[in-house]
């Protein structure tokens, strides 16, 4: 005597169960990673606010200039609370 086939859905059962599990069990780690993404984002986007502005108020590219706009720049990121990074070494002079 043959048995009756099983229906698909009891086959599928079990393993989309399993992938439930799964996505239940790992969302606590993947809110956390999507949080600090998102914190990450907003530090780089106040970054770019900062030397936008920088480069609004100190647009003329002459030395004293680039100083000043390095100078607000480093200013409103530690405003923000933000890293600040080092200015780049001055250009050498090979010119002897």
């Amino acid at each position: 005597m043959k048995r009756p086939a099983k229906p698909w859905c009891t086959a599928i059962a079990p393993a989309g169960l399993w992938a439930a599990a799964v996505l239940l069990a790992a969302a606590p780690h993947l809110a956390r990673a999507q949080s600090a993404q998102q914190q990450s984002f907003r530090a780089w986007d106040q970054m770019t606010a900062c030397a936008q502005l920088a480069a609004q108020k100190y647009p003329d590219h002459t030395p004293e200039a680039n100083a000043q706009r390095e100078a607000y720049r480093q200013n409103c990121l530690r405003q923000r609370h933000l890293p600040v990074t080092g200015a780049p070494p001055p250009p050498a002079n090979n010119a002897r």
